[in-house]
């Protein structure tokens, strides 16, 4: 067997498989040998079938799965020995009028190379690497919540000054139909709240959505719209009200803070507010984190230039699915997925540039802080070191759920990469500020 391969250009090139008789014949007979041990044909003994009438029913079907076997077989081994970094799978060329009948055979394939290029983690950037503060407002806010959420409920029959109410938002024309729970001083306009006061169970309150919170995001959730909806959203809602409560607050005493917390863990409104705003920016920084990962993402994406072999690329995506797609839908696809496959080659680069591995003690450590983490949230705060290996152990036998767990301890080392290397400006901003920022509005 004869491979050699005809570089097209520098993302393109044709591998040329010639397959002699003295490569297969030997594979052919010992198959259609054992066929005729096994044949059984009417008129003629088990095993004592003619080879010719074996040949004649199996022989070009056993020539086409041998030689086929031969190709992939001896392909693949040539694409690892010579160190081919390929995208996708070779493309075998149709050839209309191949000739089975002959005993040599010449194949071609299509292959797609990787791109050669370079990635800059140190470039000039317009990053910015956020730090989220739970300033003061959000933590009174917090402890407002608190109050209320512990108080005591009392059902009301007239809305008066100070009052919940919870009804449903409705607008036929936007198909919202959602039922909220809101507060009077959740409005923009004082005007809106006095507009509830003196409404009774029953009663149906039409409101402008043009201005009618502090932030149109709110929109998305008194209303149950999404981001591109609430935007310059300029309509009339109804407001049925179905019911009308007050709280009496919950006093911020050691019974309180023993049952949010645990035994003595808190003491004092003052540190109340130190808990909360821990627990509170451990959280933001995870959200913190991901932003910057994404946007560092789409900067390498946008920054790292490299071309593509497209179109071998559009005829792969045709044939690479369990139903092949049409031209139009390969092109489609392939826009689609294009930034993907560009970031995955990044990545790639960046993982063997930087030696990025995944232990299998990376992996362990991980999952076990994990099971801690999610064992606290259901107050066993100190579990056993051999309770939390055998909950590891049956999470690490699932193929599925160590793909996903490496997925995360990868993620983790490139932020940490990236954090160290990336030379984006640090900036401190209030959540509400960090939620503009990750829509682009500051």
């Amino acid at each position: 067997m004869n491979i050699t391969r005809n570089n097209v250009d520098a993302l393109n090139a044709v591998v040329t498989v010639e397959v002699s008789k003295a490569d297969y014949a030997e594979k052919v007979e010992k198959v259609l040998a054992d066929y005729r041990k096994n044949a059984s044909i009417p008129g003629f003994r088990k095993g004592a079938v003619p080879m010719s009438l074996i040949q004649k029913q199996y022989g070009k079907a056993v020539l086409l799965d041998e030689v086929n076997k031969l190709l992939q077989d001896n392909l693949n081994k040539y694409l690892v020995e010579e160190k081919l970094d390929i995208l996708g799978n070779p493309l075998p060329k149709v050839t209309e009028d191949f000739n089975w009948d002959v005993e040599d055979y010449k194949f071609e394939f299509e292959l797609g190379l990787a791109p050669e290029f370079t990635v800059d983690l140190t470039a000039k950037n317009d990053l910015v690497k956020y730090t989220i503060v739970a300033d003061d407002k959000m933590l009174n806010d917090q402890v407002a919540r608190i109050q209320k959420q512990y108080g005591k409920l009392i059902a009301k029959d007239v809305v008066e000054e100070g009052n919940d109410v919870s009804g449903v938002f409705a607008n036929e024309e936007k198909a919202i139909n959602n039922r909220t729970t809101l507060s009077l001083d959740v409005f923009a306009d004082k005007k809106t709240a006095k507009a509830f006061i003196g409404k009774k169970v029953g009663d149906v309150v039409t409101l402008k959505t043009n201005g009618l919170f502090d932030d149109d995001h709110k929109l998305m959730d008194y209303l149950a719209l999404g981001h591109d909806d609430v935007h310059g959203l300029d309509i009339e809602v109804t407001f049925t009200i179905d019911e009308v409560t007050t709280h009496e607050p919950a006093v911020l005493d050691q019974e309180l803070f023993d049952k949010l917390f645990g035994s003595k863990v808190v003491t004092s409104v003052d540190e109340l507010k130190a808990k909360i705003k821990e627990d509170a920016e451990k959280q933001f920084a995870q959200q913190a984190d991901q932003k910057f990962l994404n946007d560092v993402t789409e900067f390498l994406i946008g920054s790292t230039k490299f071309d593509l072999p497209a179109e071998f690329l559009k005829k792969w995506i045709q044939s690479a699915g369990e139903n092949p797609l049409s031209a139009e839908e390969a092109e489609a696809e392939f826009t689609k997925s294009e930034n993907g496959l560009r970031y995955q080659l990044i990545e790639g680069k960046i993982i063997t540039e930087n030696g990025l591995q995944i232990t299998f003690e990376d992996l362990k450590a991980y999952t076990s802080e994990l099971i801690k983490k999610q064992m606290a949230q259901f107050g066993q705060m100190d579990p056993s070191d051999e309770d939390v290996q055998g909950i590891v152990a049956r999470v690490m036998s699932n193929q599925d759920e160590v793909r996903r767990l490496s997925e995360q301890v990868m993620n983790e080392k490139m932020l940490n990469l990236f954090k160290d290397k990336v030379k984006a400006k640090s900036k401190e901003v209030s959540y509400d500020d960090f939620i503009k920022a990750m829509y682009g509005e500051i």
